[in-house]
């Protein structure tokens, strides 16, 4: 089974990546199995339930541009435990005969998350129980080209550019392998394309 995940900002193309890949592995008659990291969080599985929704759409959760340090506390130990069902999750599929996971989404985007949260580098002690994909893309986006896109981030452009700053610090600890996503969505799944192909 190839793992493949897609990581970025808010407004980078995820969704929009994620969903073109599944359509061509589709295609080319490959089973393909999807994982969002949000969708699968216990800790946003429980806010939802305390606000009364129990269905989660891509893009359109809320994000939270600061947190208590409780919250923060709580974030990192839900992660551990998200990070554990995961595991599970990816053995149970490999049973199904999956050909592809791919992944809305990962844990690297909810670690870059808390460390924007928390002001803080430190979070480094889950980073080797997290499964290591196959193929870990970041959609390097411009902050100002996200502005021009057809969803724009509610948090503006600073939040934007910080958190571009900490995936770009972070491409090396998690392997990530950066897409200039600033281009159509063609362009981009093509180049998506063009490293897993090769």
């Amino acid at each position: 089974m190839i793992f493949i995940t897609l990581s970025g900002t808010d407004g980078s193309g995820k969704s929009t990546q994620t969903a073109l890949l599944r359509d061509s592995f589709v295609k080319s008659g490959k089973k393909v199995a999807y994982f969002h990291a949000l969708e699968h969080s216990l800790i946003h599985k429980t806010w939802r339930v305390l606000r009364g929704r129990r269905d989660f759409k891509p893009g359109k959760e809320k994000a939270v541009t600061s947190a208590s340090s409780f919250s923060i506390r709580l974030r990192k130990l839900t992660l551990a435990v998200d990070v554990i069902a995961f595991r599970m999750y990816k053995h149970i599929l490999k049973g199904y005969g999956i050909d592809i996971l791919l992944s809305d989404r990962y844990f690297f985007d909810s670690v870059v998350n808390i460390e924007y949260l928390s002001g803080s580098k430190a979070f480094r002690s889950l980073d080797r129980t997290i499964v290591r994909p196959d193929f870990a893309f970041f959609l390097d986006v411009s902050p100002e080209e996200i502005t021009k896109r057809e969803r724009i981030p509610e948090q503006g452009l600073e939040y934007t550019k910080k958190k571009r700053s900490l995936f770009l610090t972070d491409t090396e600890r998690f392997n990530l392998i950066r897409i200039d996503a600033d281009g159509s969505k063609n362009e981009v799944v093509s180049l998506i394309r063009k490293v897993i192909d090769t």
